[in-house]
């Protein structure tokens, strides 16, 4: 038999964002890296066929969002309007 640990129920519940929420945070962690990609490579890919530049654009957006864009949106999320939602 195990005792539950004391500290544990000193700390509120953590709930993730809705799926909205997580939607609205991924697009708009997205949107303004691809457009700044795009702008940033056009120089350089003119002549690149158009599904490499695609390739090449979501191989740096996709990792550069899902481990450190979005993640601290839903930081920034949790922290300022995440718990006004969990007071009400």
């Amino acid at each position: 038999m195990t005792r539950p640990d004391p500290g544990s129920s000193l700390l509120s519940p953590h709930t993730a964002p809705s799926i909205h929420v997580r939607a609205a945070l991924t697009w708009l962690a997205i949107f303004p890296l691809v457009a700044i990609g795009i702008t940033a490579m056009a120089p350089f890919t003119v002549s690149w066929d158009p599904l490499l530049r695609v390739f090449v654009l979501t191989t740096v957006v996709v990792p550069l969002s899902v481990y450190l864009v979005v993640p601290w949106f839903v930081h920034i999320y949790d922290r300022y309007l995440g718990g006004a939602n969990r007071r009400q």
